[in-house]
């Protein structure tokens, strides 16, 4: 896309709340990951970008050109839009390569074939151009539709939930060949989704979608470290939300009160009341307390939980006022944990995050 993709569009939703969602979209060819829990409005945003849907109201701008208006509704083929739903939508009767011809066949048949073999080279399904969707695997449909898509020469790539119909160890395999074959593109992409390890894994940024509002936008390190209110904090996993108050802050650090414990954060806020976001990957727990480090805050606890969580456990903490923090299960069995276990939880200032309450 040559230019900006500019959005700002309000609809009354089926479940009664209304879409009041702005995105703005750089011309460089970025991952953009609409993110958010099923039913926020997601889809109904992606297909009025399409123009498969028109919204009440609003406007749509690829750089100079409007696609919608007041006045003006540009059909979906003008668009120049590649979009893939959830379900591949392959024709089950006929072969891939078939499947990927049938979106050409305004073109010659020759440029046509030349065109999806080198999509099928590119995105490694060359070998499995003759075979009807049922004779491959997800993934391998999942990669025959976005030939198809792609073999149209799109200007925008839409992807709603693409990896939504695949089982747990096909969805892991699939988002790593997709995340390459989307960054090998040169083509802007948004891509709808509500789990959070695909956004994390596909998005270079992410757009927090509650509720038919977009909370945050920004790019997907930022947004994952520093959620901008209590609701996309949780919805983005933060373990750890308690209430504190920011007594003091000098030179970008702040000296912060969480019950009766005072800890030290990296924080530009004045003073008050604030929310507290710690992830639980970022605390480290000891058995005996480590030499002091002035990045660190070190709180005498003990264990209240533990939970297994695959290769992970996962340890409730009270130091003072409860935290989780996950560690290895090896690490787990070198502390010797069991409830009720002592413990010295260290966190780093910079990992404490403050939204201003």
């Amino acid at each position: 896309m040559a230019a900006a993709l500019t959005v700002e569009v309000r609809h009354t939703l089926p479940g009664g709340f209304l879409l009041r969602a702005g995105v703005v979209l750089g011309p460089e060819p970025a991952i953009t990951v609409l993110f958010g829990p099923s039913g926020s409005g997601k889809t109904s945003l992606l297909r009025a970008i399409a123009g498969l849907d028109r919204p009440q109201s609003g406007t749509i701008r690829a750089g100079d050109t409007t696609w919608l208006d007041d006045s003006v509704c540009l059909h979906p083929q003008r668009r120049q839009i590649g979009y893939i739903q959830q379900d591949d939508a392959l024709f089950p009767h006929l072969s891939l390569r078939d499947n990927a011809l049938f979106a050409l066949r305004s073109l010659q048949r020759q440029e046509a074939m030349q065109r999806v073999s080198t999509l099928f080279d590119s995105l490694g399904i060359a070998e499995l151009a003759d075979r009807l969707p049922s004779q491959v695997s997800g993934g391998q449909r999942q990669r025959a539709s976005l030939a198809r898509t792609l073999a149209t020469r799109p200007r925008l790539l839409l992807l709603d939930e693409p990896l939504s119909a695949l089982d747990i160890p096909t969805r892991e395999e699939v988002r790593l060949q997709l995340r390459r074959i989307l960054a090998s593109l040169n083509i802007p992409t948004i891509l709808v989704t509500h789990d959070r390890a695909d956004a994390i894994a596909l998005g270079d940024f992410m757009a927090v979608m509650i509720k038919g509002e977009i909370r945050q936008h920004d790019r997907t390190p930022v947004v994952f470290s520093r959620p901008s209110d209590p609701d996309v904090a949780r919805l983005l996993g933060v373990e750890t939300l308690v209430e504190g108050t920011i007594l003091s802050t000098d030179r970008g650090m702040a000296l912060i009160r969480v019950g009766p414990i005072e800890l030290s954060a990296v924080c530009d806020r004045p003073p008050g009341p604030a929310l507290i976001c710690i992830r639980a990957e970022d605390l480290t727990l000891h058995k005996h307390a480590p030499e002091a480090q002035s990045a660190r805050n070190h709180l005498s606890g003990r264990v209240t939980s533990l939970d297994s969580d695959g290769p992970r456990v996962r340890v409730g903490i009270d130091c003072g006022f409860p935290m989780v923090a996950t560690i290895t299960r090896p690490a787990a069995e070198d502390l010797a944990l069991v409830q009720g276990s002592p413990i010295i939880a260290s966190i780093k200032a910079s990992a404490i995050h403050l939204i201003a309450r």
